[in-house]
């Protein structure tokens, strides 16, 4: 079955950089979109960057971008989410998403198999 593994989070201060891996295995990665989420405490799970099969394509929420950079190692099987600027409120629980096909997804309905979360605190 399909397994992703994202890497530990962490804490850091405001304006620094962090960058998340995400590990998949199970199916083809090369076959299939991905994306990341996050879920504040007291909030739904948002969207918050995509990546098409090849990585030719990619998305952003309003919130993160010019801050954040999506992208993938298809050798490696991995997605990544480089965050630099960080702000207060972008402490969130991470998680990876594979996307139902190849193009870009937007929305959680579009994924099928998610990671278990990673934490990121950003202190102010």
């Amino acid at each position: 079955q399909v397994q992703l593994v994202e890497s530990r989070g962490g804490l850091v201060q405001a304006g620094g950089s962090l960058r998340l891996s995400c590990a998949a295995s199970g199916r083809t990665f090369s076959s299939y979109a991905m994306g990341w989420f996050r879920q504040a405490p007291g909030k739904e799970r948002e969207f918050v960057a995509a990546i098409s099969w090849s990585g030719g394509s990619t998305y952003y929420a309003d919130s993160v971008k010019g801050r954040f950079t999506i992208s993938r190692d298809n050798a490696k099987n991995t997605v990544y989410l480089q965050m630099n600027s960080l702000k207060p409120e972008d402490t969130a629980v991470y998680y990876c998403a594979q996307g139902i096909g190849g193009g870009l997804k937007y929305y959680r309905h579009e994924y099928d198999y998610w990671g278990q979360g990673t934490q990121v605190t950003v202190s102010s």
